[in-house]
């Protein structure tokens, strides 16, 4: 007997749009509810156990059930269950946080602004971008380059900057000044015999083609994931940021680093930007930033931009942007708390030991017949699902093949989506050698029961 409420358990009718395809496809659908957790599993009304294959999505990496982060949440909540950093206010947490913050980044910064979601954190670099122009006088200096296939977020203005058709499609987005280079993903889109290093440097000279045609006078940023999450997995080429770099510095163009997804040990180092060797002039950061116990995401920018928006702001009598739960007493309590869990259990140097037994083992089901490429970095991976291995060929979008394998995985226990092509896997960064051998054993059983439906429905021989 299924005893969930009626408004849980009852279908309804909704259009599924799936926004790395054009698919739209209308289905009965009614939630998954997901009722407990502890570590890297989760437990479902039904009582069913799975492992958190995203961990959640990409944020939980202290797991589910962490007890000091609930006790952090549960002393602020009683000494101070709110206050905001408007009017020369702020809360020791804040501050406590931001001066951590500051201690750990990848490459020195002065300032740190908090908001709600890493959308939030990146709407917020779009608009101190243009302010920091504005105030240097160079009121032209707007545009903003992005990648195809990035992902940055979904206000208007972030959505904006991601580079999936349908986060713009019947949104009337791209909004004015934002651009698009191309996607790093070399398997996909080098050209025969292309080396890494050669691919990266077309793509680098496509970019600075890009900004001369535009003007670079008229080019302010360019926001850069150190690995694509959202958009694939996609690892950068060798030599791909170092040379972007070089062309970005030539032309006086602050280079924004989107950290929301692989920050805070994800890549084998404490911020992708060091696995890559980026130096940027803002950072954003979120989801593990707490380990997805409070929503909370950061803004760091260095001391050049901090110093002129301090300057312009004094000059205009305030600084007009803000949120009233950015900096969150209880929010930063927990990221602060989390922050310190990272440090103490050297969460790097477990990433960094278990990582290439996840990587083995993606490799492995990269052997698959499905699998074209798997690909991935620490402990993030993604497999792209392919008609022909040979020729790169990918499944028509109506036929859902990767979502069907995420469909699979659920029922062998393991909570992962399918997207267009692609199945991601990104779990907890507690998950030991064990945990990482049954995760793939699962996702094995899962692509072998996709090839068998597959065979079923005639796509493949």
């Amino acid at each position: 007997m299924n005893d969930r409420p009626n408004s849980l358990h009852a279908l309804d009718r909704q259009s599924l749009v799936h926004p790395y395809t054009n698919l739209a496809v209308h289905q009965e659908v009614g939630p998954h509810v997901i009722t407990g957790g502890e570590g890297i599993y989760v437990v479902d009304d039904q009582g069913k156990r799975y492992i958190e294959g995203l961990a959640g999505l990409f944020c939980a990496g202290l797991g589910f059930s962490e007890p000091r982060l609930v006790e952090a949440a549960t002393r602020q909540l009683k000494t101070m269950p709110f206050y905001h950093s408007f009017a020369h206010k702020s809360t020791e947490p804040g501050i406590r946080l931001a001066e951590k913050l500051l201690e750990m980044a990848p490459v020195p910064m002065s300032k740190v602004f908090f908001a709600g979601s890493g959308s939030e954190a990146n709407d917020t670099a779009i608009k101190l971008v243009w302010y920091y122009n504005n105030a240097v006088g160079r009121p032209e200096k707007k545009k903003i380059i992005s990648r195809r296939k990035a992902y940055h977020g979904v206000t208007v203005a972030t959505a904006s900057l991601t580079g999936l058709p349908f986060n713009h499609r019947d949104f009337d987005l791209p909004i004015a000044n934002i651009l698009h280079t191309d996607c790093p993903h070399y398997w996909r889109f080098a050209e025969p015999g292309e080396s890494e290093e050669d691919f990266a440097t077309r793509l680098v000279s496509n970019l600075e083609a890009m900004i001369l045609e535009e003007g670079p006078e008229t080019v302010a940023a360019f926001f850069a994931e150190p690995v694509m999450v959202s958009g694939g997995v996609i690892t950068p080429p060798k030599t791909y940021f170092e040379k972007l770099q070089a062309v970005l510095k030539k032309y006086d163009i602050l280079l924004v680093a989107d950290e929301v997804i692989c920050g805070f040990g994800r890549t084998g180092n404490m911020f992708g930007s060091e696995t890559y060797g980026l130096k940027p002039d803002m950072i954003s950061c979120a989801k593990q930033l707490s380990a997805a116990y409070m929503p909370i995401s950061a803004l760091m920018i260095n001391e050049t931009i901090s110093d002129v928006l301090l300057d312009q702001s004094r000059k205009i009598g305030t600084f007009s942007h803000g949120f009233t739960y950015g900096g969150h007493p209880v929010a930063a309590a927990v990221a602060l708390e989390a922050l310190t869990i990272y440090q103490e259990v050297d969460i790097v140097s477990h990433v960094r030991a278990v990582g290439p037994r996840f990587q083995e083992g993606i490799r492995k089901l990269g052997e698959h017949p499905l699998i074209g490429e798997a690909r991935g970095v620490g402990l993030v991976a993604g497999l792209e699902f392919v008609k022909d291995k040979v020729t790169k060929e990918n499944f028509p979008p109506a036929w859902q093949v990767a979502n069907h394998a995420g469909k699979f995985a659920t029922e062998r226990g393991v909570l992962t989506r399918g997207l267009g092509d692609m199945v991601s896997l990104c779990p907890a960064m507690i998950i030991s050698e064990n945990e990482i051998d049954d995760l793939m054993a699962r996702m094995q059983l899962a692509l072998d029961d996709t090839l068998s439906w597959a065979r079923s429905q005639g796509y493949i021989a």
